[in-house]
């Protein structure tokens, strides 16, 4: 049977992401892991992560992101938490699935996957068997847990993303794309934490493999418009943005929403934030779906 979310898709219209959980969970006083990032707070903060899904379902968010970003098998033993793998990730879907409970929304769980290395050191990842079996791993892991979509953040190169791109595609749920870039030399785009990757080459290693949707995500407001021309010269399925904005507040709910108008206006259908954004942000890009949705039927 065909989701909500998907229907949306399919008849041109658009959805709302939730914006940053980790920075957010930062925001209310929790201190991330060095090595971690926000992984532990399904265990140690799991009803205050609760509430934040909760504020985004009530800020209009469709679609909201599972905490495990940082929750691979081989990340999390890394810092010595690998016999907590089932119950991080267990717990993360858990506050999620009973936010969307309370919320008595038909909102859809997406389950986070990203390539984060262990202890954030890129020379520490596990050969390439063993890598994509931990990506396999946290895909099954999240679909047994009940979230309705697995979502690739911060795909950005050429060696490793392919790999969780492949992982997740097994697994069977289906699969958005989110690819991570910044404006590098000569305002060439390029991987957000690999500047010698240019955007083109990390889209044409992973496009081949499929996708639901894909999104450009975690990277800088100046580089979203372009990565999504980017995109829409490359794919023709839907395609949207949720982007990082600075945790110091520089920017306004409202001057997020101006941006996200002008994504809209280039054909992305999923508009959100990561990391930064807050549920203010959100229900300005509620607000502003309901404008353009006015403007439409006119």
């Amino acid at each position: 049977m065909t989701a909500a979310w998907q229907r949306t898709l399919q008849r041109g219209g658009t959805l709302v992401l939730d914006g940053g959980t980790g920075t957010e969970l930062r925001r209310r006083g929790v201190t991330l892991g060095e090595a971690t990032w926000s992984a532990l707070a399904s265990l140690t903060h799991h009803e205050l992560l609760r509430t934040i899904h909760a504020d985004y379902i009530a800020a209009g968010a469709d679609v909201i992101t599972t905490n495990t970003f940082a929750t691979t098998r081989f990340v999390l033993a890394a810092a010595g938490y690998g016999d907590d793998f089932v119950a991080i990730n267990a717990r993360a879907v858990a506050a999620a699935r009973e936010a969307r409970d309370a919320g008595g929304r038909d909102v859809a769980i997406a389950g986070s996957i990203s390539c984060l290395p262990p202890r954030f050191d890129t020379h520490a990842y596990p050969n390439q068997a063993a890598e994509s079996r931990a990506y396999f791993e946290l895909a099954e892991t999240l679909a047994e847990a009940g979230v309705d979509l697995l979502l690739l953040e911060m795909m950005q190169e050429t060696q490793h993303a392919p790999v969780a791109c492949a992982a997740a595609h097994a697994c069977g749920l289906p699969v958005w794309l989110g690819v991570s870039c910044r404006r590098g030399a000569a305002n060439v785009l390029v991987g957000f934490d690999f500047p010698l990757v240019p955007l083109t080459a990390c889209l044409d290693a992973l496009l081949p493999l499929g996708a639901a949707a894909v999104n450009v995500m975690h990277s800088p407001i100046d580089a979203t418009e372009p990565a999504l021309r980017t995109i829409a010269a490359r794919w023709r399925g839907p395609f949207g943005a949720y982007p990082q904005i600075a945790e110091s507040g520089d920017m306004a709910p409202a001057a997020f929403a101006a941006q996200a108008r002008e994504w809209i206006a280039s054909g992305a259908q999923i508009v959100g934030g990561c990391c930064g954004t807050t549920p203010e942000h959100i229900r300005a890009l509620t607000a502003l779906r309901k404008t353009i949705e006015a403007e439409r039927s006119r």
